[in-house]
């Protein structure tokens, strides 16, 4: 994967956590130990039900006597209200900075000089490590200007292929109320055993425990040049066995993500893909391949 990359986040929502219980709220509501994020390093997390299933996929990092958050837009009237809900007698107040701020990611090797009056953050938003520069709104377009004469812009299509090719679930396809975050491959990401009780932990403890998930997102291959489509079933000898999220076409490879039911989902299985009923297409040979692509 190339390096040298500019993404514009800022139309993700973004949430500052205030007030003294902030550490041990958040700790009560997320998977990962927020006690590891700091004012230069970012950490994943997901926010669960009672049944570990996904509330929110955030990122956070500190600030001088906050803590923020940030997610996928589509979380935006969500994710505060489900915060909020939980707030009994804490000290913590929660307030929307969406468009107070803005977010670029760059994804380079080095940390990237912006000069004064943004905060640079270690994020790993993709396999590699990256930053995150977070500034005023009003800063955007100057920044982003400064950026793009060193690295290369990378527009939302080609933003997306590369989240595909990465293997990295997105919000609203590979993300959903259905999903526990172990079947989306987050474990490693967002998960943290050692630290205390959080909202869904119980569920997540014993799939550790079972070592077993009912379902895996996985990668597709499609063995005769036949593209897939978001929504498409997967079969195994006429019996379906999962769905496609997502689907691209990557350089000469067309490829998906999805997921497949336990004992259908080893890397070299061999499925059909097939449309919703009326659409007519023919059923896509696929092959599940290890992610990320290669």
């Amino acid at each position: 994967m190339s390096t040298g990359l500019v993404f514009d986040l800022s139309s993700r929502v973004k949430l500052r956590l205030t007030g003294e219980d902030r550490l041990r709220f958040l700790n009560g509501q997320c998977t990962n130990d927020v006690g590891k994020a700091t004012e230069s390093l970012a950490i994943e997390a997901c926010i669960l039900n009672a049944k570990g299933k996904l509330n929110g996929h955030v990122f956070i990092s500190a600030g001088p006597n906050c803590f923020f958050l940030d997610a996928d837009a589509a979380q935006r009237e969500t994710l505060a209200p489900r915060l909020e809900r939980y707030i009994i007698a804490d000290d913590v107040q929660i307030e929307d900075v969406s468009e107070k701020l803005s977010i670029l990611h760059v994804l380079a090797p080095g940390r990237p000089d912006v000069g004064a009056g943004a905060r640079v953050i270690s994020t790993r938003r993709f396999n590699d490590s990256g930053w995150d520069v977070w500034i005023d709104s009003a800063q955007r377009d100057s920044v982003l200007k400064t950026l793009s004469t060193k690295f290369q812009m990378v527009d939302p299509d080609a933003a997306e292929l590369l989240r595909i090719e990465q293997g990295i679930p997105g919000w609203g396809r590979e993300l959903t109320d259905a999903i526990i975050p172990i079947e989306a491959n987050l474990e490693s990401r967002t998960v943290d055993y050692e630290k205390g009780c959080y909202i869904g932990q119980e569920v997540i403890s014993r799939m550790k425990v079972s070592g077993q998930t009912n379902k895996r997102l996985c990668g597709f291959l499609s063995l005769k040049s036949e593209p897939f489509a978001m929504g498409m079933k997967l079969t195994r000898e006429a019996k379906e066995v999962g769905w496609i999220t997502s689907a691209a076409r990557s350089k000469d490879r067309l490829i998906a993500l999805g997921y497949v039911k336990r004992g259908y989902n080893a890397v070299g299985t061999k499925l059909e893909a097939i449309a919703p009923e009326g659409a007519g297409a023919q059923p896509v040979a696929a092959e599940i391949v290890p992610l990320p692509f290669r």
